[in-house]
């Protein structure tokens, strides 16, 4: 099986240790003595902490963090998978493909493989699977995200054999359908299954919801045999929680921690592709004067923020999409902390007659990362500092998603929206489809000018490709405006003493049980 390992012995590098002890909590403090009897189970089985249930494991919905993080290559597989670390993709359930034309690709598939129900995988259920969850009334995650709500035509050519041909020339469908995960053909596809069935090296053994969820390792697993019998997961959303189960060997990995929870050594950071920034309103008066949206970039100061909030835990953004993906242009640099220079700007808006006054709401997720609060804290003074009238409106994040997918609140007036965006596929069409083309389900702005520059180069590969969306992210910049980015993000995720794993850039949205094993 084509999956990345640690090498034998290998204990990832740790966060410094004074760095993250400001904030430790003791371990004997924390209330997780009875999860042992709230997690039962099978021996030798890993523990995993996650900082909320998933929602659900319905594979369209995989490309969600809290489903994905336990679906994705675990229980369900696709055909493809990307290495995180290099780009490059891999044979999965398929172990070919190549493209005829620029629009239709043909997928050779692995034989012998079968789901844990003992069916037999083959052609009709990768057709099945790419009918249920792309163009279908289903309305999957991963076909507005991954597939941009494309039409794919899927033919059948042999039980082995499928070749799928686009609406448009689309040359990176193999990278999207790495997030595709197969079903077989029995599955429901006129409503969204909460348990799956794959052909994963782990099937779902028992979910107590609100307590637990175990995965058991295939038995009929077509691969290498994972190192762990059982893993169990369970969620706490206190950070202090998970990082106190690591510490004091309640759990052998914990997700989504802070610098200051208490994991002290045993704290791992890693680049989790996450990117901080926030999304302006530019439709909307003052947002809608070039200068203001200049401003607010000039008025942050993101070296100060990294540095007193993230604790060096990230890097000042100039650009939505981090190192490593498809488009990043390391010549973008963030912008300059300049607050006179964003003052003069508010005060020309002003002069000009825009209306500078009008309160902006400034929407902040609850939790969102570490120092969330405090860090709409700061934005709002530095804001303020310019000219600015800003207001903090923290939510939960439900009432977050109202603001950041269409159809988007009504009559709320200027909003800043505060966005953490995760680009896990590696390339930038993933973000500009998202977040920056005029009609995309997260945009709340676009010009007929970015919209053509995004098409064309969504249309290339390469060097030709890397090229065409630099000058996107370029053009974005000093023509549109729409983001004032903040920083590109390090997660942290905390390893016991007992367990070998290698944290990588996807780690937060699928963290492969394969690649995890007990320490040696």
């Amino acid at each position: 099986m084509p999956l990345l390992s640690p090498r034998a012995g290998w204990r990832p590098p740790r966060l410094a240790t004074a760095l993250l002890l400001a904030g430790a909590l003791p371990a004997a403090g924390c209330a997780v003595a009875n999860s042992d009897s709230l997690t039962g189970g099978a021996d030798g089985a890993l523990r995993i902490a996650l900082p909320q249930e998933p929602p659900t494991l319905e594979p369209c919905e995989s490309s969600l963090t809290s489903t994905g993080i336990v679906v994705r290559s675990n229980i369900t597989e696709p055909l493809i998978e990307r290495d995180p670390t290099t780009g490059a993709l891999k044979p999965l359930l398929a172990t070919g493909w190549k493209s005829s034309d620029d629009k239709t690709w043909t997928f050779t598939l692995r034989k012998g493989v079968a789901f844990q129900d003992g069916t037999p995988f083959d052609a009709d259920d990768v057709a099945f699977t790419i009918k249920r969850a792309v163009g279908s009334k289903l309305g999957c995650n991963v076909d507005g995200y991954v597939f941009a709500d494309s039409k794919l035509d899927v033919k059948v050519v042999d039980a082995s054999t499928v070749t799928v041909t686009s609406a448009r020339p689309d040359p990176i469908l193999p990278l999207r359908m790495s997030f595709l995960e197969i079903v077989p053909t029995g599955t429901d596809d006129k409503a969204k299954v909460r348990e799956p069935i794959g052909t994963g090296p782990y099937k779902i053994a028992k979910w107590d919801t609100g307590i637990s969820l175990q995965l058991d390792r295939n038995p009929g697993y077509w691969g290498a045999k994972p190192a762990y019998p059982a893993v169990r997961y369970v969620w706490r959303s206190e950070n202090s929680i998970r990082a106190a189960m690591v510490t004091s060997g309640e759990a052998g990995i914990a997700v989504g921690l802070g610098p200051e929870d208490g994991a002290g050594d045993l704290g791992v950071d890693y680049p989790n592709n996450e990117t901080t920034a926030l999304r302006m309103d530019a439709g909307t008066p003052p947002l809608n004067d070039i200068r203001v949206r200049r401003a607010i970039n000039y008025a942050i100061d993101k070296k100060g923020i990294v540095r007193s909030l993230f604790l060096n835990l990230g890097q000042p953004a100039g650009q939505l999409v981090p190192k490593g993906v498809v488009g990043h242009d390391p010549a973008i640099q963030a912008w300059p902390y300049d607050p006179a220079k964003a003052k003069a700007l508010v005060d020309e808006a002003r002069t000009a007659g825009t209306p500078v006054g009008t309160r902006i709401t400034l929407v902040a997720r609850t939790a969102q990362f570490p120092k969330v609060s405090e860090t709409a804290e700061v934005i709002q003074n530095e804001l303020a500092e310019a000219g600015l009238n800003v207001k903090i409106k923290m939510l939960d994040t439900a009432a977050h998603l109202e603001y950041q997918l269409k159809p988007f609140v009504t009559d709320a007036g200027p909003v800043l929206l505060l966005i953490m965006h995760g680009n896990q596929a590696g390339d930038a069409s993933f973000t500009t489809s998202q977040y920056m083309v005029s009609d995309g389900p997260q945009s709340r702005f676009g010009t007929p000018e970015l919209d053509a520059r995004i098409a064309v180069a969504d249309e290339t590969a390469g060097a030709e490709r890397q090229s065409g969306f630099a000058k996107v992210l370029q053009y974005q910049n000093e023509n549109v405006v729409q983001y004032a980015h903040i920083a590109h993000m390090r997660g942290l995720l905390g390893i016991a003493p007992s367990v070998e794993y290698r944290p990588n850039s996807a780690t937060g949205d699928e963290l492969r049980l394969a690649e995890v094993r007990p320490a040696r």
